[in-house]
């Protein structure tokens, strides 16, 4: 998978992804770490690459957007351990592959990993 990982996504944990085959930068590695949100999203479509972000603003600026892509990968966990989010990313990523190839807005939590398609349709 071609992740884009945001500023709060440890170091640890993008190297943690890319031993397990994927392939990830973080935001730190090809854009200013004062990047606003607009220009990480046009790096991540411009770069084939979903987001993995703690950060809700990805999720709702791409959501009224429009747009089918980038996806996100949000993670809303009760732990930030770094042991825990590795768990949780190398049980959970491999099953959500081929959503966010296609565009989803998808949340991780402890218990339960939710997936929207992009674009969402208005209700």
């Amino acid at each position: 998978m071609r992740l884009l990982a945001d500023l709060h996504i440890a170091p640890r944990t993008v190297e943690y992804l890319k031993s397990l085959g994927h392939d990830v930068v973080r935001v730190s590695q090809v854009l200013r770490p004062t990047s606003p949100d607009h220009e990480i999203i046009a790096y991540a479509i411009g770069n084939h690459r979903a987001i993995l972000t703690q950060d809700l603003d990805f999720s709702a600026e791409i959501a009224v957007s429009g747009k089918a892509y980038p996806s996100v990968v949000l993670l809303r966990l009760s732990s930030f351990r770094i042991e825990s989010v590795n768990g949780i990313l190398s049980d959970v990523l491999p099953a959500l592959e081929e959503d966010v190839k296609n565009g989803a807005l998808v949340t991780i939590e402890d218990h339960r990993v939710r997936r929207r398609r992009l674009p969402l349709s208005s209700p």
